[in-house]
């Protein structure tokens, strides 16, 4: 039976080990853990606590604008990138630029020597065009720039897959996992843009397979971790696209709406920088 977040989670605090950490703040840590949900069986934003779509869907857009500045994201009141943007508001070469402007090189004057490689555009031609390709990749790792990104990407590569029933199915890897905090956001996410990028190639969605590498707990999230995992199953939300949307870039936050999503109560906890 396929793994959903809470046995992840669950998995985690049970059979994780306690390892120092880049922020000093400790972990439960677990390596090599996976994650997935069917998509035609409901949109995966967890309901053992709540997730605020709304912030999901804004960040997703923010990241195909790709833009490196979090100017986008505050003018609609969306703080979730403060703490690692710089004093102007920038984060460095990050998620959405990687997708959108991979190797992107420019003068003094900031003419554009080279435009970089577009990987969404890419890899939607590729699947209209080449439905079962085993290229439909999406890196956003890339050596070279990671000095000058606020912080190493986390979720690090994607793949598209067109199975069986004409369903579009993605498999993400992420090498670093803030289980409690980050990780419910990430598979939102990556549901989100496999129901977009369905939407505009004309297939229905399948699954998503998502792959970690350090799978963490931060020692100061184990108590609102045992709440959460204390708590009862709440059936999933559905996702519905709106209005007749062709490319990836006129997606709004308006084309989203999620119906059914009575999850249990918000759980904060402190995020480690």
């Amino acid at each position: 039976m396929p793994n959903s977040y809470e046995d992840m989670l669950r998995q985690v605090l049970t059979e994780g080990s306690s390892r120092p950490d880049r922020t000093g703040t400790g972990t439960t840590s677990l390596f090599g853990g996976r994650i997935e949900y069917d998509l035609r069986n409901g949109f995966p934003l967890i309901t053992s606590k709540r997730v605020p779509f709304r912030l999901v869907a804004e960040e997703l857009l923010w990241f195909l604008r790709g833009e490196d500045d979090i100017r986008y994201l505050q003018e609609r009141d969306v703080h979730i990138w403060d703490e690692w943007a710089n004093e102007y508001g920038y984060i460095g070469p990050m998620y959405g630029y990687q997708w959108r402007r991979w190797g992107e090189e420019f003068d003094f004057n900031y003419d554009f020597t080279y435009p970089g490689v577009d990987q969404i555009a890419q890899v939607i031609e590729s699947i209209k065009t080449d439905p079962y390709s085993r290229r439909h990749v999406v890196s956003t790792w890339n050596p070279t720039e990671i000095p000058y990104m606020a912080l190493a990407p986390c979720h690090i590569m994607f793949q598209f897959y067109v199975e069986e029933g004409d369903v579009l199915s993605i498999q993400v890897y992420q090498r670093s996992a803030d289980m409690f905090l980050g990780n419910p956001f990430n598979i939102a996410s990556y549901a989100l843009l496999t129901h977009m990028v369905a939407h505009i190639t004309g297939h229905g969605v399948g699954r998503i397979v998502w792959v970690g590498g350090d799978c963490h707990i931060y020692d100061n999230h184990r108590d609102q971790v045992k709440e959460q995992l204390s708590r009862e199953h709440v059936p999933l939300p559905e996702l519905e696209i709106v209005g007749d949307v062709a490319n990836i870039d006129d997606f709004t936050i308006d084309n989203f709406k999620v119906t059914g999503y009575n999850p249990h109560p918000t759980l904060k906890g402190v995020v480690a920088v």
